[in-house]
C-alpha cells in the first residue's frame, strides 16, 4: 500500500514515502544522522524503526540489520523494509505475502520498495530518477523528485492519500539544535506529493539556514531602507520583524546580513 526510497548522499540520510494510507509519515520513516535510515511498510512492523536504528548504531551493516530484524519476526512474509547504513550500504526486503505488485531495487546508497503498486515501473522510475539526480543537490530534493517519478508512473494502484519526507544531517536542525533537516508530513490530501513539494519550499525558507553566498551584507544605506520597511510593517526594528515572521534562520542575529529572499519579501510587503 506504499512506495518509498531510503537513501544517503554520504552526509545526510532520509526517507521519502507515499501511500493510499492515512498519515503514512507516522508509520514508515525513521532516521538518525550518521547512523542510517529505515522504512517499514506493507504490514508494517513499526518496531523495526527503533530496533533497526539501534542495530545500525551498534555497527551492523544494512544487510545484517535487515537479517536480524526478519529473523525475530514471525510476520516477515508480510513485511516490506528498506535500510541504508552510515557507509551507504543498502538492503531491501519484500515478503512473499505482500500484495501485488510488490518488490524493490537496491544500489549503492539507496533502497527502493513498494507494494500494491500499479506495476514494477513505479520502483523503476524511482530508481532511475534517483540515479539521474545531481549528487550535489540537497538530499530532500533528490528524494522528492524520485518519489514524484514513481507517482507519475501510477504509484499506489488504490490511489493517493498521504506522503512524507524525513531527512537528517548533523547539526541541520532549527538553530542547529538537532539533526532534523526536514520532517514534513501530508496526512490526508488528494495530491499529497504536490503538497509535500509546496511544504518543502516553505521548509527551505523558514527552517534552513542561509548559505554564505546568500548572506547579503547590510550596509548603512541598506540598513536605513530596512528600517523604513519594518516600520511600514508595524515593527520597531528588524529584529522584531524577523521574530514575528519567523525568519531567524535567514537574518543575522546582529542584523549584519540578510538573505536576499527575505529582503525581497520585506520589500514586497507580502509576509512570505
Amino acid at each position: 500500500m506504499t512506495f518509498s526510497i531510503v537513501a544517503t548522499d554520504g552526509t545526510s540520510w532520509g526517507v521519502a514515502v507515499a501511500s493510499k494510507f492515512l498519515a503514512v509519515g507516522s508509520v514508515v520513516p525513521a532516521a538518525i544522522a550518521g547512523i542510517g535510515a529505515v522504512a517499514t511498510q506493507a504490514d508494517a512492523n513499526v518496531a523495526y524503526k527503533p530496533a533497526g536504528l539501534a542495530l545500525l548504531e551498534a555497527g551492523l551493516s544494512a544487510g545484517e540489520t535487515l537479517a536480524a530484524l526478519l529473523a525475530e519476526d514471525e510476520g516477515r512474509d508480510h513485511r516490506q523494509v528498506g535500510v541504508v547504513d552510515a557507509a551507504g550500504g543498502a538492503a531491501s526486503h519484500t515478503g512473499p505475502g505482500c500484495f501485488d505488485w510488490a518488490g524493490g531495487r537496491v544500489g549503492d546508497g539507496y533502497a527502493v520498495q513498494g507494494n500494491i503498486l500499479l506495476g514494477e515501473q513505479v520502483v523503476a522510475a524511482i530508481e532511475s530518477t534517483w540515479l539521474g539526480s545531481d549528487p550535489a543537490s540537497p538530499l530532500a530534493r533528490r528524494l522528492l523528485a524520485a518519489l514524484a517519478a514513481g507517482d507519475a508512473q501510477g504509484g499506489d494502484k488504490r490511489g493517493r492519500q498521504s506522503a512524507a519526507l524525513l531527512v537528517v544531517r548533523e547539526g541541520a536542525g532549527y538553530g542547529a539544535g538537532d539533526d532534523v533537516a526536514v520532517d514534513l508530513r501530508v496526512d490526508d490530501h488528494p495530491a499529497p506529493i504536490t503538497e509535500l513539494a509546496r511544504l518543502l519550499n516553505l521548509n527551505d525558507l523558514y527552517l534552513t539556514a542561509s548559505t554564505e553566498a546568500e548572506k547579503v551584507p547590510v550596509t548603512p544605506e541598506l540598513a536605513a531602507e530596512i528600517q523604513r520597511l519594518v516600520e511600514r510593517e508595524g515593527h520597531p526594528d528588524l529584529a522584531a520583524w524577523v521574530g514575528s515572521e519567523n525568519y531567524e534562520m535567514r537574518v543575522a542575529a546582529d542584523g549584519s546580513w540578510i538573505d536576499p529572499k527575505v529582503l525581497a519579501i520585506l520589500r514586497d510587503g507580502t509576509g512570505r
